[in-house]
């Protein structure tokens, strides 16, 4: 682990600068019983009751500091899930308005600045209205709607081309502030901690971090960035940060500490910052381009070969993905998919019903469960709206947590390719067989037809496992032995390639749940 990263979650607190650059932050609140110090899961109207009474504008002194107030709001509303957009809609944006006071206009103007799509809409129009019926604001507010530029952007590289900071500075009207990024290597690259800089302090911070690297024995590189670059490594390092999130959530307890505002507010204020640069191009392979061991060790940093001949499959991308499913569209209903492995003779096969609002995230763990693997490996899915993994700048894969199945198969007879172990090329064809309603005496997700085992991991591909069953199948096989061993079994009538239970599966996949 390089010296700058740390360990996620509680062992590691924002690390100061130590050149003493300050942190431009909103002082940490004093520990009382809400949710935020607490820690408790808030409802809507718990949240909503406590933060449109907890805005003191006088207490703000410029527009940064009302932005990290409303990116609090956010990171606390995370909480509450995909129906956290409603209430903001429903309950929050309302509520504020309501009160038509300078407090509230001005935290519409923060959640607009900080917000994205129809919230952000919302929000700036409901502030609109308040400053049209005179609501008085500070000066400083009609400053959020100046552009928001970037002065400056780098990347700082260690061995092996590992990205240690990623460093911007920011200006908006007369007033400027750097973001600084430090990703953790030991991490699949993502953000480990975010600093929230004064910019006249950008020189003397950066070489305070560069410091402790060096010390340690770092080559490091600088490199100066065009924003777009920029903007695509910062959102990838955010969306792998927010994959391993998904899974171990951030207390709320966390979301302050004793230098300000931690992590997952930073993270809502920076990916503001990220929307107003330009868009980033991701790379494609050309279509039909073969894959060599040299090239593939380049772009995944393995060691072992691909399958000899396998291609990365072409991205499709229409003009944008569907829209996420809302509470207000109702429960999504429930997909019948069909999971076959590519290239098995005989077919080898699983016929699943999933919720069709499952991410791609969790398909890929029931998929796991479906053909008793281990999730060892990288993985993607291959859609007509990109590709979809672990976050991944250079082959193009953006975060499966973040989009869901309905999402990039809309309809029945639709298909997405699975691959799974770049190295073994383990790839499946899914389609959507059919759509039906929820039956509330089933327990979903559960396996419902088959064919067949699946192969074991790291036996080398299809091609591996066709030379598997023949060697088991052998006696005589100089190997035979070697490999009953490789698989832990005494008896070769212990392995049986035809033995498949749906209700086996089942099972597996509701130990995932």
């Amino acid at each position: 682990m390089s010296p700058v990263s740390r360990n996620r979650r509680r062992n590691g607190k924002k690390r100061s600068v130590r050149s003493g650059a300050p942190l431009v932050v909103v002082g940490a609140p004093e520990e009382c019983d809400c949710p935020a110090c607490t820690g408790a899961q808030p409802d809507p109207e718990q949240l909503v009751d406590m933060l449109t009474q907890s805005v003191d504008i006088d207490a703000l002194q410029d527009p940064l500091e009302l932005e990290i107030a409303a990116s609090m709001l956010l990171a606390m509303g995370t909480a509450l899930g995909d129906d956290f957009d409603q209430a903001l809609l429903q309950l929050f944006v309302p509520r504020f308005e309501a009160q038509s006071t300078p407090e509230a206009r001005a935290m519409l103007a923060g959640i607009a600045s900080v917000a994205e799509g129809e919230v952000s809409r919302a929000a700036a129009e409901a502030a609109g209205r308040l400053a049209a019926a005179g609501v008085p604001a500070p000066p400083w507010l009609a400053e959020l709607e100046a552009p928001v530029t970037v002065q400056e952007c780098r990347r700082f590289t260690g061995p092996e081309g590992l990205t240690f900071l990623l460093a911007g500075r920011f200006q908006r009207a007369d007033r400027r502030h750097a973001l600084f990024v430090l990703l953790d290597d030991c991490d699949c690259g993502a953000a480990g901690q975010i600093l929230l800089i004064e910019a006249d302090q950008w020189d003397e911070a950066i070489e305070s971090l560069l410091s402790d690297l060096r010390a340690g024995g770092v080559d490091v590189t600088e490199e100066k960035l065009r924003p777009a670059d920029f903007r695509r490594a910062v959102e990838d390092a955010l969306d792998a940060r927010a994959e391993h999130d998904e899974v171990d959530p951030e207390p709320l307890d966390e979301l302050v500490d004793e230098d300000g505002p931690a992590y997952p507010p930073l993270a809502v204020l920076l990916r503001s910052r990220m929307r107003a640069l330009p868009a980033p191009r991701r790379r494609r392979q050309p279509q039909g381009a073969e894959l060599d061991i040299a090239s593939m060790s380049a772009l995944l940093g393995i060691l072992a070969p691909p399958r000899r001949g396998a291609v990365l499959p072409a991205q499709r991308r229409p003009a944008g993905l569907p829209a996420k499913r809302k509470k207000s569209d109702g429960p999504a209903p429930i997909y019948q998919i069909k999971v076959g492995l590519r290239g098995a003779r005989p077919p080898i096969w699983r016929r699943l019903e999933v919720p069709a609002d499952v991410s791609l995230a969790r398909l890929h763990e029931l998929i796991q469960g479906a053909f008793d693997w281990y999730d060892t490996h990288l993985h993607v899915f291959e859609t007509a709206y990109g590709s979809f993994g672990r976050p991944d700048a250079d082959l193009g894969h953006r975060a499966a947590s973040r989009v869901t199945l309905e999402q990039v198969a809309p309809e029945v007879g639709d298909k997405l390719r699975y691959t799974y172990d770049f190295g073994d090329n383990w790839e499946h064809d899914i389609v959507v067989e059919k759509a039906v309603d929820r039956d509330s005496s089933v327990t979903y997700p559960r396996c419902v037809g088959g064919r067949r085992a699946a192969p074991p991991e790291d036996c080398g591909g299809v091609w591996g496992y066709a030379e598997l069953v023949e060697i088991l199948g052998d006696p005589a096989h100089p190997e035979h032995r070697d490999r009953l061993d490789w698989l832990g079994l005494d008896d070769p009538t212990d392995f049986d390639p035809a033995r498949f239970d749906a209700k086996v599966v089942t099972a597996a996949l509701q130990q995932r749940r």
